[in-house]
């Protein structure tokens, strides 16, 4: 399956400096304890973006395992690569073209493999996770970092904690709708999160477990932190925009596919992009609080390690 160079490269916009914070250091070496990562030398992380996760991945391991991101669109490729170069990781990660659907790598060539926000975007997940096992040694660890979306909706802001009920269900309608209908274009399921144990544990994969990543999206008095600062020119940027989630082209077509009325769409759309801007209006005049809660969900599962 070739990339399709014509277009921005597979979900760049979310490829920006708020996916560096994702994570709290010593959450991943928590994670990295209860997983038992010690003895991993060979990774794999699918649809690797331009390399955010796999880097963190990368510093959770021993200094001798070699680390391999794998990437549709070259040009995510050649950007991972650079944003690496140079740097301590550099000698030990490398990033390669492929798609998760026909993984380039021989039957158990890793002892984990991984990917970051991936499922979300792929038509089949089972069929992915099937290729994921297969490069997995006998024994070794599949480990899936994905968000269930939805939630957030239902975070409040100080800019809509007095928003009507009515409203507040329109827009999660809106939402919903937009998701479905994405899905049944082939494009991605955005609610396949919460399924994803069940997907491992049907593909032969054992010992379930799942956490939730302990981050949240905290916006609050200064916004001083550079995590803040990061969130902030997200939804500033998203604002001055006019996007809401996808640009609007996109969720035209999935809204429509969702079996949403088209005569409905531009008065739907234009609340959420004048909901966005009263987020960004009030995030630019300081006056924008909430705790943030997100929910990001850490699912590993290992592979029998004898009749495998």
């Amino acid at each position: 399956m070739a990339a399709d160079l014509s277009a921005e490269p597979h979900s760049s916009a979310w490829f920006i400096a708020q996916r560096d914070f994702w994570f709290h250091a010593d959450y991943l070496e928590l994670l990295r304890a209860r997983l038992g990562l010690g003895g991993v030398r060979a990774v794999l992380d699918v649809g690797a973006g331009i390399g955010h996760w796999t880097q963190l991945v990368a510093t959770l391991l021993a200094p001798e395992a070699a680390v391999t991101g794998l990437e549709r669109d070259p040009r995510s490729v050649a950007r991972a690569g650079e944003r690496l170069a140079g740097g301590d990781l550099d000698t030990r990660v490398r990033f390669v073209p492929g798609v998760a659907e026909q993984l380039p790598f021989a039957d158990g060539a890793f002892d984990l493999v991984t990917c970051q926000t991936l499922m979300l975007h792929v038509a089949d997940a089972p069929a992915v996770i099937a290729e994921m096992r297969r490069v997995t040694r006998p024994g070794g660890t599949v480990l899936l970092s994905e968000p269930n979306n939805a939630a957030g909706l239902m975070v409040t802001t100080s800019a809509d904690a007095d928003r009507p009920v009515a409203e507040r269900l329109e827009q999660i309608g809106f939402y919903l709708t937009c998701v479905r209908g994405k899905a049944a274009l082939g494009e991605g399921d955005e609610a396949v999160a919460d399924l994803l144990p069940g997907h491992l544990a049907r593909a032969g994969l054992e010992e379930v477990r799942c956490f939730v990543n302990d981050r949240t999206d905290l916006l609050v008095d200064s916004y001083a932190s550079p995590a803040e600062q990061a969130l902030r020119a997200a939804i500033l940027d998203g604002a001055r925009d006019g996007t809401w989630v996808w640009p609007r082209a996109d969720a035209e077509r999935y809204f429509t596919a969702g079996g949403g009325d088209p005569a409905h769409f531009a008065i739907g759309w234009q609340r959420r992009v004048d909901e966005a801007r009263t987020t960004a209006d009030a995030l630019g005049a300081g006056r924008l609080d909430t705790a943030g809660a997100a929910v990001h969900y850490l699912i590993s599962a290992r592979r029998p390690a004898v009749g495998s």
